[in-house]
């Protein structure tokens, strides 16, 4: 079942045998306060009950549209399948676990319409476990376009449950990359990055709750890099750089994981930083007026990356001294 009107906001809902949370979660968007709405269930390959519960939403509720592929097509297609069918200026991509709190769309919303240059907005999470009676850590994003832009080198920058984005933008680049399992989120923001001028934001409140079942260590403590996750951030350096070294691959990592480094690796981390600072000023993905937030950035992580010692005295320059961007770790 389609829905029959353009709608303000598509949520794409894609389902593979979810059949134990996919009512909660679909309720959630139905019972936003936002109601100019669309969701579209898109139940591909899946064995379970998902699709008869999809249809008899769909059924009693005319803002549900329902599509059943003949068979699993992936989640990268699968959500291009919902993107494709989709009619709001907005769309949300969720899977078939993730609860929106109530006010989600509607504080969004608001906020990318008094921010138009802004055209891809997340938000906080709070990971929960499977029942949702446990919090496990709260997630949160860079709420401003620079650090959002700088976190795509890391390997993060959104929490996809939490993301609305302009249609024309996600369309613009061809959505989802058909035939990846893996990181699929990293490589459609570093595409929008590269080929849009649409900014990023998040905003600081929690408004999805994001169920992590067999998972309670925090998202920067992976236990390991994927390799198909380096070679998307070595493509990134690559295109703003024309080189990814290991070495810089390696403490870029590290940073991620909030790892020590030595004094050496300090600087030649402060190098590995300032080089795409200039490239995305250059090729205009961040402003000059950017740069000061940019670099302070850096000093909080390189400070983060040194001993307890150094970060006191850090600290103590901070509250003594007002010397601007350069603060930090030039001095060393």
């Amino acid at each position: 079942m389609l829905s029959k009107s353009l709608s303000t906001v598509s949520v794409v809902k894609t389902v593979y045998n979810g059949e134990k949370y996919l009512s909660e979660a679909i309720e959630s968007i139905l019972s936003q306060t936002f109601t100019d709405i669309e969701l579209l269930l898109v139940v591909h390959g899946s064995t379970d009950e998902s699709a008869a519960i999809s249809q008899a939403l769909a059924e009693r509720d005319n803002r549900i549209g329902f599509f059943q592929p003949s068979q699993n097509m992936g989640m990268a297609v699968a959500r291009n399948r919902g993107i494709a069918a989709a009619t709001g200026e907005f769309i949300a991509i969720m899977d078939c676990d993730d609860v929106s709190l109530p006010q989600r769309l509607e504080k969004q919303v608001a906020f990318l319409r008094s921010n138009p240059e802004i055209g891809a907005l997340g938000a906080a999470a709070r990971a929960v476990n499977h029942d949702m009676s446990t919090h496990l850590y709260d997630f949160e994003s860079q709420q401003q376009h620079a650090l959002t832009a700088l976190d795509t080198f890391l390997g993060y920058s959104f929490l996809r449950p939490t993301l609305l984005i302009q249609r024309e933008s996600i369309t613009a680049v061809g959505g989802y990359e058909p035939g990846r399992r893996n990181c699929d989120g990293l490589e459609l923001w570093s595409r929008l990055l590269r080929e849009t001028r649409i900014r990023f934001a998040n905003l600081p409140e929690c408004l999805v709750l994001y169920r992590r079942p067999d998972q309670s260590r925090l998202p920067f403590q992976s236990p390991g890099e994927q390799p198909v996750e380096r070679e998307l951030k070595r493509g990134k350096l690559e295109r703003f750089w024309n080189a990814a070294p290991e070495a810089t691959m390696d403490r870029l990592y590290r940073l991620r994981l909030r790892k020590k480094l030595s004094r050496t690796e300090r600087r030649a981390a402060e190098r590995d930083f300032k080089r795409p600072f200039d490239s995305m000023i250059t090729h205009g993905r961040v402003g000059p007026e950017d740069k000061p937030v940019l670099f302070a950035a850096m000093n909080r992580r390189l400070e983060g990356a040194s001993p307890r010692i150094w970060q006191q005295i850090c600290h103590w320059r901070r509250h003594h001294f007002s010397r601007g961007e350069g603060l930090a770790f030039e001095s060393q």
